[in-house]
């Protein structure tokens, strides 16, 4: 069991001059999640304060719970194309709901150790659908940057692009002056300013000249949402029914899905950052209690915020409370400033969010990916397009089954199945395909090396090709199988069928080298006992020897091949050899000299 309480670790060595680390960095990140928590809430569809709320709620929560102790928790980006299309469609209400549930998986996912199954999301699909995500949000706030008003809100990418097509007309030269005077800023502040926030800067400084030189011009926050209110809302837990779980249980996985992958992703980032390592499981039931919490008080789901982790860490953060105070700075700014932030024009909104999105775009290891001309290349196209011109949730499920068949695919051409014979030229006398010809291959030892996985894309692939071998009915088949390192049940039902055949003709299996994972399965399915222990040798060389005794002695008279060094004496009328069935008895005579 996780100990959820576990805060030793995070807090050791902890001292006065450890809180005033943490005072700062918390106090940095807190301004600098104000401006973003509100646009990430109206791009997604809601009120501006509900970002606030989860900034504060959850940020709090995720700090004291998580697995991470530099994470910051809050609404982020990535959300945005998913929460607004659950608002379009589901509403407000059904939104906490699915919030409330995302939050439950998420718990469940780390209270039963799931945890690590996310790093098996292929990357091609995570950075697909992350600039699938990116190409929504900064699309997004074209009509917020121009000005464009008048505009109706579709779920499809298409119609919200003709949308602005039909409206650019309306553009408002003030709108677009405000958005570039933001933008500037924001682009200036590093180099300007380095320690202050370019997002803040830029919101502060076109709000300003936005009211003093052209007050009344451009549409803010007040007159799109009303008066931010200057408290947290009453604690209400949503009605959720039978019903309401049905509906909004999809919603609620691909919420936690992705809640899943970039809280971990953030904590991976921390951890390369500082050096340190996080827990994944807790992060998740961190995540997936302060996902529970926030609906309570109207927020919308949170996860862990890359960018925000990362500036807490570089302003000197020391322990997870320096989270616990990025969420107290917002809520006292909530008390004492929200008023004034009713001021601020949405197109000081918009270009956070476009810088945002170009930040999160990945574009780089995008432009890679496309660059390898590979089968991950078309996954990483299909998971972007559908991203974009469908949903999040149809573009996870086509890429990651589309990755899924292509390792199958892959997996099955990696399998192997060669026929070998001692090379009497190597030193130890080791198997190899390339002496094998028609004049010199034994017709009643056929030995065979196999490589790859014996699993359900290749099983068949396997038994057809010794099913072709097998029509020249060998009294032994030996199958060397050191380089398989995994069977499934479907592997061994192929695999039993090859030995079935191979009795029914009169023959005999021997396995040689197997490894551990696929013994364990023919043990379990009961072929391994059907085979006889006395069939399973460690090395090539003891079922050499063993296949000898086994022989049709009268067929070996006279043979000019001499595919084994005891050939010459079982081709010879005047020698006689004794068949042994004990491979341990056997005697040295009749032991192959060759070593594997």
């Amino acid at each position: 069991m996780i100990t959820i309480f576990s805060f030793d670790d995070r807090f050791k060595g902890y001292s006065v001059k450890s809180l005033q680390k943490d005072l700062v960095s918390g106090l940095i990140v807190g301004i600098v999640a104000i401006p973003l928590g509100m646009a990430f809430a109206i791009a997604s569809g809601v009120k501006p304060e509900y970002g606030l709320y989860t900034v504060i709620v959850a940020g709090i929560l995720i700090s004291l719970f998580g697995g991470s102790k530099f994470q910051i928790g809050g609404p982020t980006g990535a959300f945005i194309p998913i929460l607004f299309a659950i608002v379009m469609q589901y509403g407000y209400e059904n939104l906490l709901i699915a919030g409330f549930m995302a939050g439950v998986l998420l718990f469940l996912m780390g209270l039963f150790k799931l945890g690590g199954l996310i790093k098996f999301i292929p990357r091609p699909v995570t950075i697909g659908f992350t600039t699938g995500i990116a190409i929504t949000i900064f699309t997004g706030q074209i009509a917020n940057f121009l000005g464009l008003t008048g505009l109706e809100k579709h779920e499809s990418f298409i119609m919200n692009m003709k949308e602005i097509a039909v409206h650019l007309g309306g553009m408002n030269g003030y709108s677009i002056l405000t958005a570039g005077i933001c933008l500037a800023v924001i682009l200036l502040a590093p180099r300007w300013l380095p320690k202050v926030p370019g997002s803040l800067l830029g919101l502060l400084i076109s709000t300003l000249l936005a009211m003093l030189l052209y007050p009344d011009q451009v549409a803010t926050i007040g007159t799109a949402y009303g008066e931010i209110p200057n408290r947290l809302p009453s604690l209400a837990f949503p009605t959720i029914t039978w019903q309401s779980i049905q509906h909004m249980i999809k919603p609620a996985l691909v919420i936690a899905l992705l809640g899943g992958i970039e809280s971990l992703l953030s904590a991976v980032v921390a951890d390369g950052m500082t050096g340190t390592r996080h827990h994944s499981n807790r992060e998740l039931m961190g995540q997936g209690i302060a996902n529970m919490v926030t609906p309570l008080f109207g927020g919308i789901p949170a996860t862990g915020a890359i960018a925000r982790t990362a500036t807490n860490i570089k302003s000197g953060a020391v322990s997870p409370l320096s989270g616990v105070i990025h969420g107290v700075v917002v809520l006292l700014v909530l008390f004492i400033l929200a008023p004034y932030a009713s001021s601020i024009p949405l197109a000081s909104m918009a270009p956070i969010l476009m810088v945002v999105a170009w930040n999160m775009s990945e574009r780089k290891a995008f432009a890679h990916v496309l660059r390898t001309r590979t089968a991950d290349s078309l996954v990483l196209l299909i998971t972007f397009l559908l991203t974009i011109f469908t949903d999040l949730t149809t573009a996870v499920e086509v890429g990651l089954v589309a990755s899924a068949i292509l390792f199958v695919k892959n997996m099955s051409e990696l399998l192997r199945t060669s026929k070998v014979l001692p090379d009497h030229d190597q030193k130890g006398e080791r198997v190899s395909s390339r002496v094998i010809h028609e004049q010199h291959n034994c017709p009643q030892v056929s030995i065979h090396t196999v490589e790859g996985a014996l699993f359900f894309g290749a099983a068949a692939q396997f038994e057809q090709r010794l099913a072709e071998e097998l029509k020249e009915q060998p009294k032994v088949l030996i199958l060397r199988m050191n380089h398989v390192l995994y069977m499934d049940t479907t592997g061994e039902a192929n695999f039993a069928a090859i030995v079935k055949q191979v009795r029914k003709q009169g023959g005999t299996v021997l396995i040689s080298e197997m490894r551990l994972q696929p013994e364990q399965m023919l043990r379990k399915t009961g072929l391994a006992a059907s085979l006889g222990e006395e069939h399973f040798f460690d090395k090539t060389g003891e079922a050499i020897s063993y296949a000898l005794t086994k022989l049709n002695r009268h067929q070996c008279l006279g043979c000019p091949i001499r595919a084994f060094r005891e050939c010459e004496h079982l081709s010879d009328p005047n020698h006689a050899v004794t068949p042994h069935t004990d491979k341990k008895a056997a005697p040295s005579g009749a032991r192959s000299q060759t070593v594997c």
